[in-house]
């Protein structure tokens, strides 16, 4: 049977799967249209905190991947439900507007300038981050508001190489309060489950390049993965990490192959 055929929905990470910078990898587009020949269910699940939905759609579909925004998870989505759903009211936000929008959107206030109190300060990818921020915002979590982040990777991967992401804006707030964050994104469960319900349920396989989010959140949750070699890990180093993928694949061509587990 075809893994393409075992399961009943599609969890895929962007860069390094999809996409590696502004080109389509090879074969994407076609493994994505068989899936959705065969009837599947896919979801885009990302940690970028920044765009918006519609934006990611509109790349992949100038990639030459179909893609709608209703299909598209990101870790500030996940964040604003995850606040929604606790009844936060207002927040003080670091990050842009891929974060901001969906905090509106769930009916919280995205507070700005320098407010004495709110309820929670949220932290993501902010190209505008300045130490005006971040001392606003390390004062706001010492005065009692829950510090949440969308995500905290340490790196953003751009051309000219690694910019600070989101977990580097994290830590100077973690490193001068002292304060123990929430974390939304990859490899924690909010985005995944986000995800999963948005591709409508049933039995998942999260499709990813990275062992660390992508594959071991799909372990911890219990689910199958599969780690594609087209993106930041190579068979050198899964030969020596613990994390274990359920299948390896040199691309998204194995789904329409009948593979064994990796550690059958």
């Amino acid at each position: 049977m075809a893994l393409a055929d075992r399961y009943d929905c599609f969890l895929f990470d962007l860069d390094g799967v999809l996409y590696r910078g502004d080109e389509a990898v090879p074969g994407a587009a076609e493994a994505l249209d068989s899936l959705r020949g065969r009837g599947k269910r896919i979801a885009f699940v990302t940690n970028n905190s920044g765009r918006t939905p519609g934006a990611i759609a509109e790349r992949l579909r100038r990639l030459g991947i179909d893609a709608s925004p209703s299909e598209v998870v990101t870790s500030a989505l996940a964040t604003a439900d995850v606040l929604a759903a606790r009844g936060v009211r207002n927040a003080f936000v670091i990050g842009e507007e891929g974060v901001r929008r969906a905090l509106a959107d769930a009916g919280i206030e995205v507070v700005e300038g320098e407010p004495e109190r709110v309820e929670a300060v949220v932290v993501g990818w902010d190209r505008s981050a300045d130490y005006a921020k971040l001392r606003r915002a390390a004062l706001l979590v010492q005065r009692g508001a829950r510090l949440v982040a969308t995500n905290a990777d340490p790196a953003y991967p751009a051309a000219d190489g690694l910019w600070p992401g989101a977990g580097a804006l994290l830590a100077v707030i973690t490193t001068t309060t002292g304060a123990v964050p929430e974390v939304v994104g990859k490899p924690h469960a909010p985005l995944f489950l986000r995800a999963f319900e948005r591709a409508g349920g049933g039995r998942p396989l999260v499709v990813g390049d990275r062992l660390d989010t992508d594959v071991a959140g799909a372990r911890a949750l219990g689910w199958d993965s599969l780690l594609v070699l087209t993106g930041v890990t190579d068979e050198a180093r899964l030969a020596t990490s613990e994390i274990r993928p359920t299948y390896v694949g040199r691309d998204l061509g194995i789904l329409e192959e009948d593979p064994l587990p990796l550690d059958a």
